[in-house]
Formats: structure tokens, sequence, C-alpha cells
């Protein structure tokens, strides 16, 4: 897996106890957001891999860490072993099993909220037949900008402004 995360951690995605500006409240919608992304493609994965439930788990605790049921490094641990299902795998499963790991990650690091999103246009696009891959990119990407809540939309279209380039150039919706 390719780090698609800035040398330079923006303050805008760091808490405020953290001596950033984002406040919890967005933290958790960037939270949700990425969860969303992440199990809008969860079946590329699960198709290939009936038996594993690591992806859906991440999901799942991304949701939990949110409403306060689970802490940050339940949460993490549990997008690592997401990324783990992916391991062994090729194309759109592996790309959604990363998306759903980069998700649960947002509770550690809120950056990786752009990471559930493109690793799940990555999974969209590599589903996609018949030299229809750009299309199937652009309408997850734009399918992904229509669930964004109001209160992190600036925030997140700017992020994907400026780290489009490393992030396979998959914003460019």
């Amino acid at each position: 897996m390719r780090m698609i995360l800035p040398k330079e951690r923006d303050p805008r995605f760091k808490t405020i106890r953290r001596g950033g500006t984002l406040t919890n409240a967005d933290h958790h919608l960037l939270a949700l957001w990425a969860a969303t992304c992440a199990e809008h493609v969860l079946d590329l994965f699960e198709s290939a891999q009936p038996g594993d439930t690591r992806p859906r788990q991440a999901i799942a605790q991304a949701r939990a860490w949110v409403r306060g049921e689970c802490n940050m490094t339940l949460a993490r641990a549990t997008g690592g072993h997401a990324m783990g299902a992916a391991r062994d795998l090729r194309g759109a499963p592996r790309y959604a099993a990363y998306a759903a790991g980069q998700a649960a990650c947002v509770a550690h690091v809120a950056a990786h909220e752009l990471g559930a999103a493109a690793y799940a246009i990555k999974a969209a696009r590599a589903a996609a037949v018949n030299g229809e891959e750009a299309i199937a990119g652009r309408r997850e990407c734009q399918w992904q900008r229509d669930q964004l809540p109001e209160e992190i939309r600036a925030l997140v279209l700017d992020d994907q402004r400026l780290r489009n380039s490393i992030c396979w150039w998959v914003f460019d919706c």
C-alpha cells in the first residue's frame, strides 16, 4: 500500500486538543463519510472473500468510535486488520479492503478520510469492464461528493484538490 498522507500534516485535520483546528464534531463527520465511502464498495471485497469479515468490522468500528462505543486504538487496530485482508488480493477486492481499513483509521488520523475515498474510487475503477474504468471512477467520485455533509464539504473538497496528485488523480470528477 502506498502512503497517501501528506508529509506535513494539515492543521485542519489535527484535533484542537492536538494543536490543530479540527473539532470533534467534524472529526466524527469525516469518519462517518469515510465509512460510507468504504461501505459503498464493500461488496467488491465480500464477493471475492465471503468468509472474511475484517473489512466489514473495520467499517463498523469506525461508526462505533463516532458513537463513543470503542476507543481510537481499537478502531485503528481493526483498520489494520482490514488492510491485512487485502494483502493477498489484487484489483477491486484489494482496494475495497484498503478503503475499509482507511475508514477505521480516521479515528486515529483524520486525514485517512481521503484514503478511504481514494481506495473506494480505485475499487470502482478496477471493477469496471469494457474500458469503462474512467467513467466508473468519476461516478464513484461524484457519488462520494453527494454524500458529503455540508459541515465538512469545503474541507474535504480542498483536501481532494491538495492531495489529488498523491492519490492517483482519482478526484478529477
